[in-house]
């Protein structure tokens, strides 16, 4: 094996490491946030960039072109869907009551989460 080989290893071990620990405060972001936003927060940030990490890793180590093709369209659809899946997360604790008074600073959705209510209720 060539040097370009060896350094292409150790860079996608350490890519590999790195993304696990990245990975790893996300869960404990998770386990010690108080609150739901805080927590939906935690969910995807820190996934989503050691999900990135990780599959640059295994890239690195793979090197084929079929492997790199699959490994895109699984990083595309990371970033596509967990903003998605924080904004749902959110939205329904918001809905739902579960977010708290103290936790917001400004409250910018307090009249439009009512007013859809209200406009069901009448006849």
């Amino acid at each position: 094996m060539s040097a370009w080989h060896h350094v292409a290893d150790l860079t996608g071990a350490a890519l590999l490491l790195i993304g696990a620990l990245v990975c790893l405060t996300g869960v404990i972001g998770l386990l010690r946030l108080p609150d739901v936003l805080a927590r939906s927060s935690a969910a995807t940030n820190p996934q989503t960039l050691g999900i990135i990490l990780l599959t640059a890793g295994v890239a690195l180590r793979l090197r084929s072109w079929v492997d790199l093709g699959t490994l895109a369209l699984v990083v595309f659809f990371q970033l596509l869907t967990n903003p998605v899946a924080a904004h749902l997360v959110a939205r329904v604790a918001y809905r739902t009551g579960q977010t708290g008074d103290c936790a917001l600073l400004f409250d910018e959705l307090g009249g439009a989460a009512t007013g859809a209510s209200k406009r069901e209720e009448r006849p």
